[in-house]
């Protein structure tokens, strides 16, 4: 993880209240995502357009970006066989009469790899390293410097003009040892840092709109876990589970949108599954004693989680690199808790033998023996407890909004082509740009916005040409 994930993994809110996971490698995110590609939903495109007005997403370019976008990837909805995780979330929810369906992803139906987390191993998860990046670099148009750190957009203004002109970038690189600092002029200059890092990389390079850093949107996400023997009761059996593990099989092909009001404003939570290993299993499990965390250890790959993931309409400050103030709304929190209710029921549902959330408190139940009564007291009660006090572990995978885009410079950082308000031909293509949270996984959003973005500078690109 110390290679692939920015801060090693370790990168937390300044409150310790969320842990946040943002990809850091050739690639970012694409690279260890969980292959989720779902479209921009239907109720974000009315909200950004209408609400925000912003035309792009409503428009046929965008509509258009979208379809290149999945095909580049290949995106499609079946899988071969299901993972355990899914298998009992899809179980679960069936049981229940709770919609699920599958999630689109970027990998082929046969695609049985847990371990895309860190990297897809075998290449068939189309991330853009997969993609893009390999047709960048076969074309002859461009390299790729793994370990370059940017360090500012150089930008000077012109006779007569209000606005300064990106001219190029300076940026420090390591070969054989050895950093060298570089500059690179170019006639247009794109940051795709991560909503984490542009907002740092603007700032050092001098623009100044109090805008930069704000509306941090992080998709908070709290989970619920239900251990699944390996000899189920005959009573309830699960047989169907039988030689599945935890760590194995597609991370992400099954969700549920019960509490997700998707037919609204979408402002909810959506409930879906995680890739969890060892080491993330064993920091988000309460500790208790030290025979408890090794029973829990030994009962790894048997131990399902499933979680409820808000679109926030909280948003955090980006301070620094390393300095993310966060607070969760009430509505967030109360989404999350209304999500874990549902979470915990459908692990029971699935035959889980016992359940339990990430609690300080780390209480759990014997689903097989206990009374209705009982069962339904312990749901309420642990889906209710407060998410806000540091005494549940809440993470993040999605960063976004911190560079938003907008239509007013008093209220954003780019406009609708992507361009920065303050610096001419600097423009921002990556999810820092969302106006809002998303609440689906953003993989196929950013792409999408990526492809509109490069459009336009490929038009400025013509006109300048044509000028010469």
């Amino acid at each position: 993880m110390d290679q692939m994930y920015l801060s090693g993994g370790l990168l937390a809110t300044d409150d310790m209240g969320v842990i946040v996971l943002a990809g850091s490698t050739v690639g970012g995110g694409s690279a260890i995502n969980w292959a989720a590609s779902v479209q921009t939903p239907r109720h974000v495109i009315n909200e950004w357009s209408d609400q925000h007005g912003l035309e792009l997403f409503d428009s046929k370019l965008y509509k258009d970006a979208t379809t290149v976008v999945c095909h580049k990837m290949g995106v499609q909805s079946e899988f071969e066989d299901e993972g355990f995780n899914n298998a009992i979330l899809r179980r679960g929810c069936e049981e229940l009469g709770y919609p699920v369906e599958n999630i689109p992803r970027n990998s082929t139906p046969d695609h049985y790899c847990g371990w895309c987390c860190l990297g897809c191993k075998d290449g068939r998860k189309k991330g853009t390293s997969e993609t893009w990046l390999v047709e960048l670099v076969d074309s002859g148009n461009g390299v790729i410097l793994p370990g370059c750190k940017a360090i500012k957009v150089l930008h000077k203004r012109k006779r007569g003009t209000a606005r300064t002109t990106a001219t190029g970038v300076a940026f420090e690189v390591e070969y054989k040892g050895t950093k060298d600092i570089c500059f690179v002029e170019s006639k247009v200059s794109i940051v795709a840092c991560g909503a984490i890092r542009t907002p740092t990389l603007l700032k050092k390079s001098g623009l100044k709109s109090a805008n930069i850093g704000k509306n941090m949107h992080l998709h908070p996400v709290t989970m619920a876990w239900g251990y699944f023997p390996d000899t189920p009761v005959s009573s309830t059996s699960t047989a169907w589970l039988e030689g599945k593990k935890s760590y194995e099989g597609g991370i992400m092909t099954a969700m549920s949108t019960v509490v997700s009001n998707f037919n609204e404003s979408g402002y909810g939570a959506l409930i879906q599954t995680p890739g969890l290993h060892p080491g993330m299993f064993s920091s988000l499990m309460p500790c208790v004693s030290g025979t408890d965390m090794k029973n829990r250890m030994c009962r790894f790959s048997r131990t399902a989680h499933i979680f409820a993931l808000a679109r926030d309409k909280g948003s955090g400050i980006l301070n620094s690199p390393h300095s993310i103030s966060y607070n969760m709304e009430p509505i967030d929190e109360e989404h999350l808790q209304k999500g874990l209710e549902k979470v915990l029921r459908i692990l029971a549902a699935a035959g889980a033998e016992e359940i339990g959330t990430h609690h300080s408190k780390d209480k759990t139940i014997n689903v097989k023996k206990v009374s209705s009564h009982e069962f339904e007291r312990f749901v309420k009660v642990e889906s209710s407890r407060p998410l806000r006090d540091l005494s549940t572990q809440i993470c993040s995978a999605h960063q976004m909004g911190s560079c938003r885009m907008g239509i007013d410079p008093k209220r954003s950082v780019v406009n609708q082509m992507g361009e920065t308000w303050e610096v001419e031909g600097l423009y921002v293509a990556d999810t820092s740009v969302f106006p809002t949270a998303l609440g689906v996984n953003p993989m196929v959003t950013v792409q999408a916005i990526a492809y509109c973005t490069a459009q336009s500078v490929l038009q400025v690109l013509w006109r300048k040409k044509s000028r010469c």
